[in-house]
C-alpha cells in the first residue's frame, strides 16, 4: 500500500489534510505522542493514549535495539503488538540519538561506530542496519538515517554532512524497497520518509529540500532544529525550505515543539509534530492551558478546588482538584505524574483538534493571534 497525503485545503500557508496508511487514516496537522521505548514515561498506557485522542505514537529505534532487541520485538509480531496499539507509529531512525553520542561515536562513509550508553558495547549502525532494525519494529513510518549536526555548526561542517546524509537517504530507500518485499517483513507498506538537514543555512537547506524531493518519497521532515538555535532562526529556516518539499507529501518538523512552536509552523506549512515538552514538564508538575503554565508545585494551589483548567475533559481535570494534584506531587506519588502527563498531552492532541478546526473553518489566522496572547500568561 502506498503513501496517501491527501491535503483537504489551505488557510494561508497552513494545511488541512489526512495521511492514510495500513493502520489507519489521521488528520492533520497532528501531534504525536513521544514514547521513546513504547511507553510513554509517566504511567501511561496505550488504552490512555487511546482515550486522549492520540492518533500517531512515536518510538526511537536506537533506544529499542539497545534495550529488549528489535529481534525479540519481531518475535512478538512488530511493536504493534508488543505495546498494543492498533494505530500508525513512527520510529526515529536513531540518528539523532547517535549523533548525541559525539565523545562515544566515529561517522564514515559507510555508517556510524558507537557505544551503547547502557553497557558500553560497540555498535554499528548505517543506513541498512537503520532500515532493518525500523522493519523488525515493524512501525507505520520509518525515518532516514542521517546525520544531525549542530544548529550552529561551521559551514564547512555542515555541507558535507548535509551531501553524506543525501547518499544514506539514496540507501535507505533501496534497502527499504527490499525489506518490504520479503516474505517474513512485518510491515510490507511501511513507509520511509526523508529529513531535511542544513543547520541554519537556508541556501543549503533548500537544495537539500530540492534533491530529496526528487527521490519521490511518502513524506518529508525537517531534522536538525530545536537544537540550539533560536526561535525567529527555527522559523526563518522553515518559511525558507517548506516551500520547496513537496505541496501533496506530509511535512514533519522533528522534536518540536512549545504550543506557541507548533501554532507558528503551522502558520508556515508544517503538518505533523512530536515533542517530548509534553509528558516531560507534566512529570515535574508544569501544565499547560489556554491561558499560560502552571506550576501545580507553588503553595498558592495548596487549597484551591478547581480542576487544572475549567472546561478541559481530560482524566485529570473531570475529577480532580489542582489541590489534590498538588499534594500528589509533593507527595512523591505516581499518581501526580500520571495525571499530570495525561493533563499535557490531552493538551496537545486537543490544541491540534482546535488548529484544525480553525483552519477548516478559514480563521487560522486569528485563532493563532488570539492563543499565542492567552499562552504568554504565566500562572
Amino acid at each position: 500500500m502506498n503513501s496517501c497525503f491527501k491535503l483537504i485545503k489551505k488557510n494561508g500557508e497552513a494545511r488541512r489534510g489526512e495521511l492514510i496508511t495500513v493502520h489507519g487514516t489521521v488528520q492533520t496537522p497532528l501531534f504525536m505522542n513521544v514514547g521513546t521505548v513504547a511507553a510513554i514515561k509517566g504511567g501511561v498506557s496505550s488504552e490512555d493514549l487511546e482515550n486522549i485522542g492520540c492518533q500517531v505514537e512515536l518510538s526511537n529505534t536506537y533506544h529499542l535495539h539497545v534495550r529488549t532487541g528489535d529481534d525479540l520485538i519481531k518475535r512478538f509480531g512488530g511493536l504493534h503488538r508488543f505495546m498494543d496499539w492498533h494505530k500508525p507509529i513512527l520510529t526515529d531512525s536513531g540518528g539523532f540519538q547517535v549523533f548525541s553520542l559525539a565523545s562515544m561515536r566515529k561517522i564514515k562513509e559507510e555508517g556510524v561506530t558507537f557505544r551503547s550508553h547502557i553497557d558500553g558495547h560497540k555498535i554499528f549502525m548505517g543506513p541498512e542496519e537503520s532500515m532493518q532494525i525500523q522493519s523488525n519494529l515493524g512501525s507505520t513510518i520509518a525515518m532516514a538515517f542521517d546525520e544531525c549536526p549542530p544548529a550552529k555548526a561551521e559551514r564547512e561542517y555542515v555541507l558535507p554532512s548535509v551531501q553524506r546524509t543525501e547518499r544514506w537517504l539514496v540507501r535507505c530507500k533501496a534497502e527499504m524497497d527490499r525489506l518490504n518485499s520479503l516474505e517474513d517483513t512485518i510491515n510490507k507498506n511501511q513507509l520511509l520518509f526523508g529529513i531535511n538537514q542544513g543547520a541554519v543555512y537556508n541556501d543549503i537547506r533548500i537544495e537539500n529540500a530540492k534533491r530529496i524531493s526528487e527521490l519521490d518519497l511518502p513524506g518529508y521532515a525537517l531534522g536538525g532544529l530545536a537544537v540550539g538555535e533560536t526561535h525567529e532562526e527555527m522559523y526563518d529556516v522553515i518559511e525558507h525550505t517548506a516551500p520547496f518539499l513537496p505541496t501533496e507529501k506530509p511535512r514533519y518538523l522533528m522534536g518540536v515543539g512549545t504550543p506557541a512552536n507548533i501554532l507558528e509552523a503551522v502558520d508556515r506549512g508544517i503538518d505533523m509534530f512530536d515533542c517530548v515538552y509534553p509528558s516531560r514538564n507534566g512529570r515535574h508538575g508544569h501544565l499547560y492551558t489556554h491561558f499560560g503554565k502552571i506550576n501545580i508545585n507553588n503553595a498558592k494551589y495548596a487549597e484551591d478546588d478547581r480542576p487544572i483548567e475549567e472546561g478541559c475533559r481530560c482524566p485529570a481535570c473531570r475529577r480532580y482538584s489542582r489541590a489534590y494534584i498538588r499534594h500528589l506531587h509533593k507527595s512523591g506519588e505516581m499518581l501526580g505524574l500520571r495525571l499530570c502527563v495525561l493533563h499535557n498531552l490531552y493538551f496537545y492532541n486537543h490544541l491540534m483538534e482546535e488548529i484544525r478546526q480553525a483552519i477548516d473553518e478559514d480563521r487560522y489566522s486569528s485563532f493563532k493571534k488570539e492563543m499565542l496572547d492567552n499562552l504568554k500568561a504565566e500562572k
